[in-house]
């Protein structure tokens, strides 16, 4: 039964009709039977070009199995962060020792170097889990070292639009996105730009013999994102975008900012664990081809499902509804 915000200026539900599915065997086993594919398996858009698979980040016959002698110009992931998240540890989204995650994470991200192209963009989204000295972040950032093929281009924190409190620290707000570069990429300034007017005069400077200031020499009214971006909506519940069942799921308009700068029409972006299939309908929005999966059948037949309502209605997820009306 849904449950009403009477406090609002009109009245919204307040409650999923899927409740977090990485921690529900019992709903999970009776979505697997709704599930296209299987371990192993690919499915091929026929209409883009798009795959989506169920395999094993971790296994390089998985990965060529989807890319074959493909390459990627723009590698988009957002894997487990070791840190158990919403105080639900499962085996998706649970913790493990250090060296087991820093090693499933050497796995996949040489398998993930090996698809992309000589020029392009590696992007990461990584945690922090301040209960045990802030692992895995600054472990991360040292194994990247040691691929000598990337070099590290920016630190991007995304702030959070609420997050959690304490009555004896600083409240949680952010989330962290490392931003590495193979060879010499594009990158697409334009669309760096946000919605979010310039306000500050100054900033002086001579043009051509003329002193000018920032509002006159700008290329535009609006401020750039930089490497903080306080502009991106969190509160899923409040957004048609919202996937009931997924726990973990990123921005869309933060994941098409990425796709947008590191990348053109035509190009192809990988992303290594779907879930919710954000960066699918990022691509198919922006004229990208996708290749994504994950190891969950469930994570990947949403992925399907969101791209086919997104055709079949405009509506980039399900807010309120379920993924699976057969069911709920």
């Amino acid at each position: 039964m849904r449950k009403w915000n009477s406090s609002s200026a009109y009245r919204v539900p307040t409650c999923e009709k899927l409740p977090r599915l990485d921690c529900n065997e019992e709903l999970r086993n009776r979505i697997l039977p709704l599930c296209r594919l299987s371990k192993g398996q690919v499915w091929e858009d026929p209409i883009r070009g798009h795959r989506v698979g169920v395999l094993d980040a971790t296994d390089s016959s998985s990965v060529s199995r989807i890319m074959e002698t493909k390459t990627a110009v723009l590698a988009l992931n957002d894997p487990p962060y070791n840190v158990v998240l919403g105080g639900k540890p499962t085996k998706a989204l649970g913790k493990c020792s250090l060296e087991e995650y820093i090693e499933f994470s050497r796995k996949w991200i040489t398998n993930c170097l090996a698809h992309m192209a000589e020029n392009s963009s590696f992007y990461l989204w990584v945690g922090a889990d301040v209960n045990d000295g802030f692992q895995p972040l600054a472990d991360i950032m040292l194994l990247l070292r040691s691929f000598k093929e990337l070099k590290p281009r920016n630190f991007i924190t995304l702030r959070n639009q609420r997050g959690y409190g304490t009555q004896k620290n600083w409240m949680w707000i952010r989330q962290e996105l490392l931003y590495y570069v193979k060879g010499s990429p594009i990158f697409n300034v334009d669309a760096e730009y946000t919605d979010i007017p310039k306000i500050l005069r100054g900033y002086y400077k001579w043009v051509k013999g003329d002193r000018k200031e920032n509002l006159e020499r700008s290329r535009s009214r609006t401020i750039r994102a930089g490497n903080v971006w306080v502009d991106v909506q969190q509160v899923f519940y409040r957004l048609e975008e919202n996937v009931p069942g997924c726990y973990a799921q990123k921005p869309l308009k933060a994941i098409e900012r990425i796709v947008a700068a590191s990348s053109n029409k035509g190009d192809l972006v990988v992303d290594f664990f779907s879930h919710s299939g954000t960066t699918l309908i990022a691509g198919e929005r922006l004229g990208r081809k996708v290749f994504t999966f994950d190891n969950d059948p469930i994570f990947a037949e949403i992925t399907i499902r969101r791209l086919e309502r997104y055709r079949q209605t405009g509506k980039t997820g399900w807010q309120w509804e379920s993924p699976f009306p057969e069911i709920c």
